[in-house]
């Protein structure tokens, strides 16, 4: 049995590599790399595969998975700036690739250890991403 949760949350970031000068982060990146940032409304959805407690009825409880989100991931990089906000993106280039890869990361600890775990991350509603950890 499958679970969803959607969560959103509001972020700005620059897509920029130190190692690259200006011109090929512009090549690369494009308006992304504007110097002055630039912001996204992100749709994360966070998916659990695992079986049915016939004791409860559930996979997890739906308010426990929203409660864990919002918690570990919404208060955390909402309305923030990730480059400059968030140490997880200190040395790493704030992509929807990195930025699911985060928080699938963060919520494994924390979800129990027998769901499989999907996170999908919309930067736009016409381009996302999606990692299960592989």
């Amino acid at each position: 049995m499958k679970i969803f949760r959607t969560e959103q949350f509001n972020a700005a970031h620059r897509l920029f590599n130190p190692k690259w000068d200006n011109e090929t982060n512009d090549r690369i990146f494009g308006k992304c790399n504007n110097p002055n940032f630039h912001g996204h409304n992100y749709k994360l959805e966070v998916e659990l595969d695992g079986p049915v407690n016939p004791e409860t009825g559930y996979v997890l409880d739906m308010k426990k998975l929203s409660e864990i989100v919002k918690q570990e991931i919404i208060e955390r990089f909402d309305h923030r700036n990730l480059n400059l906000d968030c140490p997880e993106f200190a040395n790493l280039i704030p992509s929807a690739e990195n930025i699911a890869m985060v928080s699938w990361n963060i919520l494994r600890e924390k979800l129990p250890a027998d769901l499989k775990l999907k996170v999908r991350l919309w930067e736009t509603p016409r381009n996302g991403v999606e990692y299960n950890g592989d």
